[in-house]
This record gives structure tokens, C-alpha cells and sequence, in this order.
């Protein structure tokens, strides 16, 4: 139960002091964690004030039944890195012409709106469990983490439904 009572002071009073105890004592040991897991120094440190941030603004999501605090913050540190390694990966956007783009023709443009229907019929018969999933996952652009802290749901189950519910949208979209 170590470090539970000053994530429940962050949590509950947005307590300076005991976040500055998590702070001294966590910050180092990410930042070493993620040089050990091949992360830049920088990559490093700018990850490491994330989990930090994180830390603070949303210590009202830790759940002391569920895991330890270290391994909350560890798992936020992995799950920020891997975020970060996936926007340094992402091109850069072409160079956009200006002004207004050629209309499309008649053809393309019946074809996705047959598509969009085809797709929202699928989406529709889904379990509603899958059907959320995917909505947030892909509307709501949250990530699978996000979504396992807002629903209380395993991360693994998250993973599954959301595979199996994309499963069931490919074979449907055939």
C-alpha cells in the first residue's frame, strides 16, 4: 500500500507536497526505465514529464484494488512512450495544393456513400459491447488505454473486443 495515501492526497487535494514525494521518487526511476527500454535520454525525459503530468491531473483514475501505484505509473510510462514513438514515426504531410479540390465524380462519390451505408449496417449489428468500443476507439479517437480507464475494463478485454468487432466489420464489408 506504499505511495497509495499520497496519490489519494493528489487525488483528493491536489496535495503540492505529496505529489512533490511521488515526484522525487518516481521521476528518476521512469526515466531510467524507459533508457533501459531503448528510449533517447530526451525521448526519455520528456516522456518521464508526461507520466508526471499525468500523475496529477488524473490521479482520480488510479484504482489501488486493481494495481500497485508503481505499476500504474510504469504502465502510463509505457503506454506514453509507445505514443510518442508513434508520432516521431509519422510522415510529413505532403504539401498541400491550394484552393478548391476538383469534385469527384459521380461514380466515387455514389460508391462511398454505398460504402458509408454498408459500414454503418455492419457497425449496427454488433454487440453493443463491440459496438462501443469501436465507436471510441475510432470516433472518439481514445486510445486503448483511455478506454480501458474509462470503462474499468481490463486493457486485454478492450484489445479483444475490439479485434473481434473489426473481425466481424471486415467479413461484413466483403
Amino acid at each position: 500500500m506504499a505511495w497509495v495515501g499520497q496519490v489519494t492526497a493528489v487525488r483528493d487535494n491536489k496535495d503540492k507536497a505529496a505529489f512533490a514525494e511521488l515526484f522525487a521518487y518516481f521521476a528518476p526511476r521512469v526515466k531510467s526505465f524507459l533508457m533501459k527500454s531503448g528510449a533517447s535520454p530526451d525521448l526519455a525525459e520528456e516522456c518521464t514529464q508526461e507520466v508526471m503530468a499525468t500523475l496529477w491531473n488524473k490521479a482520480h483514475l488510479f484504482d489501488p484494488t486493481k494495481a500497485s501505484v508503481s505499476t500504474w505509473i510504469f504502465t502510463i510510462a509505457r503506454n506514453r512512450k509507445i505514443d510518442l514513438l508513434r508520432k516521431q514515426k509519422r510522415p510529413e504531410p505532403e504539401d498541400l495544393p491550394w484552393g478548391p479540390e476538383a469534385e469527384p465524380d459521380q461514380a466515387d462519390a455514389l460508391g462511398l456513400q454505398q460504402e458509408t451505408e454498408k459500414l454503418g449496417q455492419a457497425l449496427a449489428t454488433l454487440p453493443a459491447e463491440q459496438r462501443k468500443l469501436i465507436e471510441r476507439a475510432y470516433f472518439g479517437e481514445l486510445s486503448h488505454s483511455e478506454i480501458a480507464a474509462e470503462t474499468g475494463l481490463p486493457l486485454g478485454t478492450i484489445k479483444s473486443r475490439i479485434r473481434l468487432a473489426l473481425d466481424r466489420l471486415r467479413h461484413a464489408m466483403k
